[in-house]
């Protein structure tokens, strides 16, 4: 068999080395975001058996102690912030409002997204220009641009800041759900269940909807990284949630004029919200090359 420096072939599987090498470094990077991902989910379900200190008390004598510096209650381990309060804690309780911003905004633009995309690749026609120049208009807008004008609109509060990221996040899953019902709707099964008698919310609901579920979960899995980053963002812009609400964005705002004297105050959160974030990716990375037949040879 004909090899050569960058592809040779394994001998026992015919398999190019070059695709196993990639495959044990996909391999290697899905366990890390997984094992992240996990620790973010525990440490966020079980905030309070992790840290000995409060979330929201402000304690004055112990401002911007440094990390591992003591504290009445123990060590403070990523130190204080200019009122005194735990980063660790901090973390610990914001990362519940991100993740649920996150996934619950996810859930229901994803939901009315993929609705709108379904109805539009399947019957096309006037639902289907009427539908693609909603999506057309929204994205003449920057999403983040758009969400802090709606939150803007409607106030802070977690609810508003959902409803803002829902909005400015079903248009992904349309486009993405209107180009695969394109396809699919041109199958033979769905050619045949039309001519067996099958009305078209039995097409849509049997035989249709289950071939987009693997495309919708890689977009959600990444969707959600990027909810986390945007309500980030209007967070430290002050447009997020309640400011006494434990929150990553707003933690980086706090200590921003610290940045030189106090690093960590705002170094640790956004180190919480990167490391969320980019194990997010590769996992919605490595979900992708698992359900997409052309790349399962790499995983």
């Amino acid at each position: 068999m004909p090899t050569d420096a960058a592809g040779s072939a394994d001998a026992a599987t015919g398999e190019p080395r070059q695709a196993r090498r990639r495959g044990a470094r996909l391999t290697l990077a899905v366990v890390l975001g997984l094992g992240v991902l996990a620790g973010v989910l525990i440490t966020a379900a079980g905030a309070p058996l992790f840290t000995a200190y409060s979330a929201i008390r402000v304690t004055i004598g112990a401002h911007l102690a440094p990390p591992m510096a003591s504290g009445p209650s123990g060590v403070h381990l990523l130190g204080t912030d200019g009122l005194g309060r735990d980063i660790w804690s901090r973390i610990l309780f914001g990362s519940r409002i991100s993740l649920l911003v996150a996934v619950v905004s996810v859930v229901f633009g994803g939901l009315l997204g993929a609705s709108l995309g379904l109805i539009a690749g399947y019957y096309r026609g006037p639902w289907d220009d009427l539908v693609m120049r909603l999506v057309d208009a929204q994205l003449s807008v920057p999403f983040l641009v758009l969400a802090i004008a709606l939150v803007a609109v409607l106030g802070n509060g977690v609810l508003n800041v959902i409803i803002a990221l829902m909005v400015t996040g079903w248009t992904q899953y349309a486009r993405v759900v209107r180009a695969e019902v394109l396809s699919l709707r041109e199958r033979e099964y769905v050619a045949s269940a039309r001519a067996a008698g099958a009305g078209d919310a039995r097409i849509l609901v049997r035989h249709i909807a289950p071939n987009l579920l693997s495309s919708l979960a890689v977009l959600s899995t990444l969707e959600v990284g990027q909810r986390i980053l945007t309500e980030a963002s209007l967070s430290y812009l002050g447009l997020g949630v309640p400011p006494e609400i434990p929150d990553w964005g707003r933690m980086i705002a706090d200590g921003q004029k610290y940045i030189f004297t106090a690093w960590w105050v705002s170094v640790f959160p956004g180190f919480a919200i990167m490391a969320t974030v980019l194990a997010l990716n590769m996992v919605g990375d490595w979900v992708r090359d698992v359900t997409d037949p052309r790349l399962r040879h790499l995983v």
